[in-house]
């Protein structure tokens, strides 16, 4: 099943059930954080009474798709794609990867509150000058765990989505030097979208431990970059496992597969140099996964200018 969260005008978010370009909207008040917490059997039910018993029907073009989890617990991005990992490094001078990514997943949590639509308008950060889109998977935890071993976690999956991390590399590059972060260079908007897509819609595309599906960016309308989601070096099962160790994961938790070869300018800009400029107003970057589903954002104007700091003297 496919699940959206969307706003049909009345101000409220409302849940439904997507059938082609159909949604079947279920009762007001319904929260697709509500209807995880178990082994599927609550998003099933709604699904069968959305279909059933539809508290509205409409096309998926007279609605605003919202991300379907407007309120993510957390959002946990790892880096699984080898390919990405090696491009970006070449950016910052290092022509090899580092052995520690090898050895473990490795992730940072980002923002729950930057979350927008598939379809929203995304604005260029305060202070950004090299605004960068970044392609990924994205699995949602269904039911609590912790200390999962990998198929256990495996089983912890209520659905998977598109998802885009975009990026203020300047921003980002400026803070690492320090050696923490990425902080404030990802903490202005992921898209999450265009839907919730339940395990059983992806399982005939199973191949080993992930799905065979191809994954594109176009810029602009042009062919930017594209792979396949059994490129993952960890699985979602590896992934979860290792957030859940010796600590929890709870329904509606995000993890991200972190960014696929060939999706993004900055591992264009470490492989070929700054041939690619960084995003502007009016770009448009659109995202697909087969079967996942479609996401398209075009990047606005910044909001405000970045109120100044005053800088600190050495004690």
């Amino acid at each position: 099943m496919r699940f959206v969260t969307y706003d049909n005008g009345s101000g409220d978010d409302r849940v439904g059930l997507l059938d082609g370009d159909t949604v079947y909207g279920l009762a007001p008040g319904v929260d697709l954080l509500g209807l995880l917490g178990d082994d599927g059997e609550r998003l099933q039910q709604a699904g069968e009474s959305a279909r059933r018993d539809p508290h509205e029907v409409i096309a998926v073009g007279e609605i605003r798709l919202l991300p379907p989890l407007p309120r993510p617990p957390s959002i946990r991005d790892f880096i699984a794609y080898e390919q990405h990992v090696e491009g970006t490094a070449k950016l910052v001078g290092k022509s090899d990867v580092n052995p520690v990514w090898y050895e473990q997943p490795l992730f940072y949590f980002s923002n729950p509150h930057s979350v927008v639509g598939a379809g929203d308008e995304v604005p260029v950060p305060p202070g950004c000058a090299e605004f960068d889109f970044e392609l990924e998977a994205a699995a949602v935890v269904g039911r609590s765990g912790t200390n999962l071993t990998p198929d256990q976690a495996e089983r912890h999956i209520a659905g998977y989505l598109v998802m885009n991390d975009w990026s203020a590399r300047d921003l980002q590059f400026r803070e690492m030097q320090f050696g923490l972060g990425p902080a404030k260079g990802k903490d202005s908007a992921i898209t999450l979208g265009p839907a919730l897509v339940t395990p059983d819609e992806l399982a005939p595309f199973r191949a080993g431990t992930a799905f065979d599906l191809g994954m594109r960016v176009l810029l602009n309308g042009v062919p930017f970059g594209e792979d396949r989601m059994t490129n993952m070096a960890w699985s979602f099962g590896e992934l979860i496992s290792y957030a859940s160790r010796g600590t929890w994961v709870r329904p509606g938790d995000i993890i991200g597969s972190g960014t696929i070869g060939n999706g993004c300018l900055a591992e264009k800009w470490g492989r070929e140099g700054r041939g690619w400029p960084p995003l502007k107003p009016g770009d448009e970057v659109t995202m697909t996964i087969d079967e996942v589903g479609t996401i398209s954002n075009t990047v606005a104007a910044t909001t405000s200018d970045p109120h100044p700091l005053t800088h600190r003297i050495p004690a």
